[in-house]
C-alpha cells in the first residue's frame, strides 16, 4: 500500500505538462464527408481543486490582461462608427411606425394597433440584424395584458446624501482612460500607476489568525451584511472616484477574504490619484440597504411559516395569519417619515495606495499578488486550522445562513415577511443564494472584476493573442483563405462568413468511440510534450535573431492553448 498508484501519477504528469484531467469528449462531423471523430476539449474549470491546469490557464490570461491595461498611455477603445444609410432608414421607420401607433392607440383602433406592434418587432429584428446595438426604445405593453398582477410603478428613493458622510466634489468625466504623464528635469517623461487595497470596518479586535478576541462582542450580523453587500459597495466607489477625479478611471482587481474573514478587495488603476483623495473618496462612501425591518425574528428553524395552497401564501403556523407580503412591507417603508435603511454599508479607515512604475519588478509583483488566489474557492484562502478558526467561522457562517441575499429570498420568512413572488418551494435557512454556503463567506458574485475600457479586449480576444503568439513563433500560418488537407480551411477562430463546415455536440461517456479517460490523457500528455520540445526549440531560434516575438509574455505551457 505504499507504492504510489499509477493513476494518480498519470494525473499528476498531465498537471505538470498542463494537460486538462477533465476533458469534455466532443464529437465533431463533417457535414461534407460524414466524417466523425471525438475530440477532447478543455473544461474551463478556474478552481483549482476541480482542475489545476484549467484553473492555472485562466490565471494567467487574467494576468495578461491586467498587465496590457494597466500602463496604457492610448485609449484601448475607439468611439462608435458613424451609421450608415440603411441603418438610418431603419431607425427612421421606426419612428413613423411608432407615429402611427400612438395615432392608432388615441383612437382605439385597437386591431390596428396588433398590426403595428407586430411590423415594431420585425423592424426591431431587422435594426439589430443590420449592426445596431440595443433597442431604440422600450418595448409596448400588449393590449391583452393583464396589468393588475404586477405593479408597474418605480419605487423613488431621496438621493440626498447622508449628514454622516462627507462632501464630495462633483465634476463632469472627461472620456478619457489614460492617467497623468510626468515630466522629469531632464525632459524624461512618466507615466506611473497605482495599486490600491479596500477595506470593510471593524467588527471587534481580533487576535494575529484573525479569530475574535471577545466572540460575545464581535458583530457577526455586521459583519454578514456587509459581505453580502460589499460588490454594490465597490460600485459606489468606483461611481464616487469618477465624479471626483472628473474622468473615467479604469481598475482591474479580485475580491478576496481577509484572515478575519471579511472581504477586501486588490485593485490595479491605470494612472495615479492623490492617496488623500483615495481615501476621502473610501470615507463618503455608503450604500443604503432600503429592506423591510429585520430587528425581530419572529421565527427560527425549527418553528417556521406554513405554505397554505388555499391562499396561495405562507402563514402563521398557529393563527393561519399571512404573513405581511413584499409589497406591502415596502410601502410600510414608504410611507414612514422616519424610516431608515435597514443597514448601511461603509468602507474601513484603512485604504492602502501606492504608485507603481511600469515594466518594473514591483508590476509583475503585484499583478501576481492581486491575482494569488483567484484559483481557489473563498474558504479555501484560509484554511481554519485550530479549534478557534473553526468557531469563528461556523459563527459567521450561521449569521449568514439566516441574513436575507435578495428580494426573493427565503430567508424573509423568518422576519415575518413573504418574499417577492414567493412559492412553495421556499426553505427558510437553506437558501440556494451563493453567499449563505459555507465556502463562500458571504461572496456570492464574481470575484474578478475589470472595468470596460481596460485593455479594449475580452478574455476570449485575449486567449486568440495568445494563439497568435505561439503559431508566429512557430511559422504556422494563421491565413483563413489556405487551404489544408481534404480541402478543410486553416483557420484559428472560424471564419463566420463562410458556411458552417461541422456540427459539433457532447458525446457520452459510454459511447463506442469514446475510449477510457486514462487513454485520452495519455495522448494529450504526450502530445504536449512533443508541442512543448517545439516551442522551446522555436524560441531558442528567436533568440539567435528573427523579429521580436516577447512583446507578450508566456511560458511553454501556453503551447498547448495556441495549438489545440
Amino acid at each position: 500500500m505504499a507504492l504510489p498508484r499509477s493513476v494518480d501519477v498519470l494525473k499528476e504528469i498531465a498537471i505538470e505538462y498542463g494537460v486538462c484531467i477533465r476533458p469534455l469528449a466532443m464529437r465533431r462531423t463533417d457535414l461534407d464527408t460524414g466524417l466523425t471523430e471525438v475530440i477532447d476539449l478543455p473544461c474551463g474549470a478556474t478552481r483549482e481543486d476541480k482542475c489545476p491546469p484549467c484553473a492555472k490557464k485562466n490565471r494567467r490570461l487574467r494576468q495578461a490582461q491586467i498587465r496590457e491595461g494597466w500602463h496604457r498611455d492610448d485609449e484601448p477603445l475607439p468611439g462608435p462608427e458613424p451609421a450608415t444609410e440603411a441603418q438610418k432608414s431603419l431607425i427612421l421607420f421606426r419612428a413613423h411606425l411608432e407615429f402611427s401607433r400612438d395615432e392608432a392607440v388615441r383612437a382605439a383602433q385597437w386591431d390596428q394597433v396588433t398590426d403595428l406592434d407586430e411590423a415594431i418587432r420585425e423592424v426591431e429584428e431587422a435594426i439589430t440584424a443590420e449592426g445596431l446595438r440595443g433597442r431604440v426604445g422600450p418595448p409596448h405593453a400588449s393590449v391583452d395584458d393583464d396589468q393588475d398582477d404586477e405593479p408597474g410603478r418605480r419605487r423613488k428613493r431621496s438621493t440626498k446624501r447622508r449628514q454622516d458622510a462627507p462632501e464630495l466634489p462633483r465634476r463632469k468625466v472627461e472620456r478619457r482612460t489614460v492617467g497623468k504623464t510626468y515630466t522629469a528635469p531632464d525632459g524624461a517623461t512618466y507615466r506611473p500607476s497605482m495599486w490600491l487595497t479596500l477595506t470593510l470596518d471593524s467588527y471587534g479586535p481580533v487576535r494575529p489568525d484573525g479569530t475574535p478576541v471577545n466572540p460575545a462582542r464581535y458583530d457577526y450580523r455586521r459583519a454578514a451584511w456587509d459581505a453580502v453587500h460589499f460588490p454594490r459597495l465597490l460600485d459606489r466607489f468606483w461611481q464616487n472616484l469618477r465624479r471626483c477625479e472628473g474622468w473615467n478611471v479604469q481598475y482591474a482587481g479580485c475580491v478576496e477574504p481577509q484572515r478575519r474573514l471579511a472581504p477586501h478587495a486588490h485593485f490595479a488603476i491605470r494612472g495615479t490619484i492623490p492617496r488623500d483623495v483615495l481615501r476621502t473618496v473610501a470615507a463618503a462612501t455608503y450604500h443604503q440597504v432600503w429592506w423591510p425591518s429585520v430587528d425581530v425574528q419572529r421565527y427560527t428553524l425549527d418553528r417556521l411559516p406554513v405554505w397554505d395552497e388555499q391562499a396561495a401564501a405562507w402563514v402563521d403556523p398557529d393563527t393561519r395569519e399571512p404573513l405581511t407580503s413584499w409589497t406591502e412591507a415596502l410601502d410600510a417603508t414608504d410611507d414612514d417619515p422616519d424610516a431608515e435603511p435597514v443597514h448601511v454599508v461603509r468602507f474601513g479607515a484603512q485604504v492602502d495606495a501606492r504608485g507603481v512604475m511600469p515594466g518594473t519588478e514591483d508590476a509583475e509583483r503585484t499583478i501576481r499578488y492581486v491575482t494569488k488566489y483567484i484559483t481557489k474557492h473563498t474558504g479555501d484562502v484560509h484554511k481554519a486550522t485550530t479549534d478557534r478558526q473553526r468557531a469563528h467561522l461556523d459563527r459567521l457562517w450561521q449569521q449568514l445562513r439566516t441574513t436575507p441575499c435578495t428580494d426573493r429570498c427565503a430567508n424573509w420568512l423568518l422576519y415575518g415577511i413573504q418574499p417577492k413572488k414567493a412559492h412553495a418551494k421556499l426553505k427558510p435557512g437553506r437558501c440556494k443564494g451563493k453567499v449563505h454556503q459555507r465556502d463562500t463567506l458571504g461572496i456570492g458574485g464574481r470575484r474578478i472584476l475589470i472595468s470596460r475600457d481596460w485593455s479594449g479586449k475580452t478574455l476570449a480576444d485575449h486567449k486568440h493573442d495568445v494563439r497568435a503568439w505561439v503559431r508566429a513563433l512557430l511559422g504556422v500560418t494563421t491565413d483563413s483563405a489556405t487551404a489544408g488537407p481534404a480541402g478543410q480551411l486553416v483557420d484559428d477562430q472560424g471564419d463566420t462568413t463562410e458556411r458552417v463546415r461541422h456540427a459539433w455536440e457532447l458525446a457520452r461517456p459510454d459511447d463506442p468511440d469514446v475510449g477510457p479517460m486514462a487513454h485520452r490523457l495519455m495522448r494529450s500528455i504526450s502530445e504536449r510534450a512533443r508541442w512543448r520540445s517545439e516551442l522551446l526549440a522555436a524560441k531558442d531560434r528567436a533568440a539567435q535573431g528573427p523579429p521580436d516575438l516577447s512583446a507578450t509574455q508566456h511560458d511553454g505551457q501556453d503551447m498547448g492553448e495556441g495549438l489545440h
